[in-house]
């Protein structure tokens, strides 16, 4: 999963943007309003954490830009301001849900997940052969055994299940597991998938995920 956060208090943005990759989230952050629209329409981010008080473009003209390019993206207002005109404001604008600051760092995460299952139709159990995830609780089970991955881990897994039979290159992989600062010279993506394999495939018989030769990773059960 990616998230955008768009906070103009660099503290706040960073407690956030942390938290999150804590949890196995891609997280890109900005601190002004100005070209925020731009970036969230350009990429594919599964949600918007927005405070409303920006330098350059306010919030609401960020909500407005985002809206008009994609208007199913979920977005989470984060703000200062708590009176009922604003959140009434805040939510008439398009927003999908309303923080106010000071704010629990749990309590925005599970507001996320909310939202992300609230969204646009997905899976909370995949299922490729005998492997399966539950999203919900984030369990993973191959064959019934239960197996244990870190957030990374679990993040590229749940990516890989989530486009069974579809080639992924390392830079798509890149883009939606980690954040857009990202080090695309490192072998990380390497170092994650061999960890993966040797908790999803070593002592299971059928391996799932699988090297396409001169495009990246596929996770499978029917490798042609």
């Amino acid at each position: 999963m990616r998230v955008l956060v768009i906070e103009d208090d660099r503290k706040v943005a960073s407690f956030i943007q942390t938290g999150l990759q804590q949890e196995g989230y891609a997280v890109d952050a900005m601190h002004d309003g100005n070209s925020a629209g731009d970036q969230a329409g350009a990429m594919d981010y599964d949600a918007v954490v927005l405070d409303l008080m920006l330098p350059g473009r306010s919030g609401f003209q960020v909500l407005r830009d985002i809206r008009a390019r994609k208007p199913s993206l979920p977005v989470l207002i984060l703000t200062a301001k708590d009176s009922l005109d604003e959140r009434v404001a805040g939510l008439d604008a398009g927003a999908d849900d309303y923080m106010a600051k000071p704010f629990a760092l749990a309590e925005l995460s599970a507001r996320l997940r909310a939202l992300l299952r609230r969204g646009a139709p997905r899976e909370s159990v995949l299922r490729v052969a005998d492997l399966e995830m539950d999203t919900i609780r984030r369990l993973v089970r191959r064959g019934g055994t239960l197996i244990e991955l870190k957030p990374k881990e679990y993040a590229l897994l749940e990516f890989l299940m989530r486009n069974t039979d579809r080639p992924l290159t390392r830079s798509l992989i890149i883009e939606h597991v980690w954040d857009v600062h990202f080090d695309s010279i490192s072998n990380v993506v390497e170092v994650h998938i061999n960890s993966l394999r040797n908790k999803i495939d070593r002592g299971f018989g059928v391996p799932l995920i699988h090297t396409v030769r001169g495009v990246g990773y596929m996770l499978t059960d029917s490798p042609s």
